[in-house]
């Protein structure tokens, strides 16, 4: 399944979005990387008063092949290929920053969040250190374009997947797979754990299945935190509903551990990091073909 990449002011024919399948489903699975887009439409650089480095600076570069393997154990795997600094599905769909745009926009747009406050809204103001990512306003139907053209339809094929889990084994969990800077913002952060799980503490997922995670990446020896700083965005909120057996964690992989983050590019310690993704892939798998019966009937 692809996503049209041809409108939404891209300015090219690649696909906005892809669900990798399976060639069989076997597990109520579902593994997203809404971040790791690095297709960047010209007409947005050309708008940017960024270089393109600067400008990827808020990817979360290699997510999607960190968890490539999950087709092979029997899951989907969605994966944006358009940025983050263009459009950022992890958002409510009209978190929007009015200084931004030219124009009124709709007056049923959040510009009250605090994610608009720190210049990351659907549309972000800013990227790495604070800079701004625009050269002058934007018109408000690029807004709106992007929104109906893009974000609308990755979020109709999220729901799908996870729908057609549900329906095939009375239970869907999404993984939402996405990295962070090695250093915090704030000194008083201190070091940051290798991985952090996010389940809006406790509300997106039965504690069960983020116990699952954590204990197998412990056992390849990483340091794994809960919830700080990093809890779990719009799509951990609003697809978690545990009571109607439909659990979302979020994943945050410290990118010290893989990658190179002043160039951009793969460290050594990335195939290691995949093939210890791997085994905890394969231990959720195990324990979900034992306990999938009971979770599904709590």
């Amino acid at each position: 399944m692809q996503g049209g990449y041809g409108s939404a002011g891209s300015n090219t024919d690649r696909p906005a979005f892809e669900v990798l399948e399976p060639a069989t489903v076997t597990v109520p699975l579902v593994f997203n990387s809404p971040h790791s887009g690095a297709v960047y439409p010209p007409s947005f650089l050309a708008a940017s008063r960024l270089d393109p480095l600067t400008l990827r600076k808020s990817e979360d570069c290699f997510v999607d092949e960190l968890f490539g393997s999950a087709t092979a154990f029997g899951a989907p795997l969605l994966r944006a290929h358009f940025p983050r600094a263009f459009l950022d599905v992890n958002r409510e769909p009209y978190e929007l920053d009015p200084r931004m745009f030219e124009g009124r926009l709709p007056s049923f747009i959040n510009a009250r969040s605090m994610r608009v406050a720190g210049g990351l809204g659907t549309i972000a103001r800013i990227v790495g250190d604070q800079q701004e990512i625009y050269a002058r306003k934007l018109p408000v139907a690029d807004a709106l374009e992007r929104i109906e053209g893009l974000y609308k339809p990755y979020h109709r094929a999220l729901r799908q997947v996870l729908q057609d889990q549900h329906r095939r084994f009375g239970l869907a969990v999404l993984i939402d797979c996405h990295s962070m800077p090695s250093t915090g913002a704030h000194r008083e952060e201190g070091q940051r754990a290798d991985i952090v799980l996010g389940d809006r503490f406790g509300t997106s997922a039965a504690p069960f299945f983020v116990d699952l995670v954590e204990e197998a990446l412990r056992g390849r020896g990483y340091r794994v935190g809960r919830n700080r700083p990093y809890a779990g965005g719009f799509i951990t909120e609003h697809y978690g509903n545990p009571a109607n057996s439909i659990h979302a964690v979020q994943i945050e992989i410290n990118r010290g551990l893989y990658m190179d983050e002043r160039k951009l590019t793969k460290a050594p310690g990335f195939a290691p990091l995949k093939a210890d993704l791997d085994t905890m892939m394969a231990s959720l798998v195990a324990a979900l073909g034992y306990h999938e019966t009971r979770i599904a009937a709590e």
